[in-house]
């Protein structure tokens, strides 16, 4: 069976799995501390209460990886892709227009870029789940509101993204007001811990609402890196 069936955990009711009224147009939402420190704001949310409880439950690196090293990834990873065909209709509704694969083998230095997401999503000595996920999601494609299977997935999720911006939303479970968006750059790394794990859905918004507080953020074909850790 598919990594991608065994980790995510299904999520039936209406106000998950369609989408929340007015979150994609708000004109400003409540500002992480990169606006207050001058960088880009990559961060924000509801509320600065949810952003202060989610300090350090939610971490976004831009431009973790450089262009060569997009690039060495790609070539690694397209020959397999191309093989498959995109999917639209996954077995829960949970996920649109993909493919996936998994890989346990890589380059030198697809290795070495792997290893630094590593050493900086998981403390030393951490036992990961499995390959390598890779996910392709094809710019008509979108992943909707779900929580990863605690049964498979440990404390943390790491993914980087190439070729595309896109814009991540975790939204508070039983309560849909309390949000953060994350805006994540091509190259970005994304980090999601704990609180955000458990507790919070998230999702990849499709093109037609692909916004980051209030801007147009055009989405395009993206595939993402993952990592998880196992349960402890």
């Amino acid at each position: 069976m598919r990594l991608l069936l065994t980790v995510i955990k299904r999520y039936r009711s209406k106000s998950l799995l369609t989408p929340r009224v007015g979150l994609s147009s708000l004109s400003k939402c409540s500002e992480g501390p990169d606006e207050r420190d001058g960088r880009r704001l990559l961060v924000c949310g509801s509320s600065q209460a949810v952003l202060e409880e989610m300090h350090g439950h939610v971490e976004v690196r831009e431009d973790f990886i450089s262009e060569d090293e997009e690039l060495a990834l790609l070539k690694e990873l397209e020959p397999g892709l191309k093989k498959k065909r995109y999917e639209f209709d996954h077995w829960d509704d949970a996920i649109h227009g993909f493919r996936e694969t998994e890989r346990v083998h890589w380059s030198a230095a697809c290795g070495a870029v792997l290893g630094r997401l590593r050493s900086v999503a998981f403390p030393e000595g951490s036992s990961l789940l499995g390959p390598v996920h890779v996910l392709d999601l094809d710019k008509a494609g979108y992943i909707k509101p779900h929580i990863d299977s605690v049964k498979f997935c440990g404390s943390t999720i790491a993914g980087i993204s190439l070729l595309s911006d896109s814009v991540m939303r975790l939204v508070r479970e039983g309560n849909t007001t309390d949000w953060l968006d994350l805006l994540l750059p091509r190259r970005s790394l994304y980090i999601l811990r704990n609180n955000a794990r458990f507790n919070f859905t998230h999702e990849i918004l499709k093109d037609e609402e692909s916004f980051f507080s209030g801007k147009r953020v055009p989405r395009y074909r993206r595939i993402s890196v993952i990592c998880r850790n196992l349960p402890a």
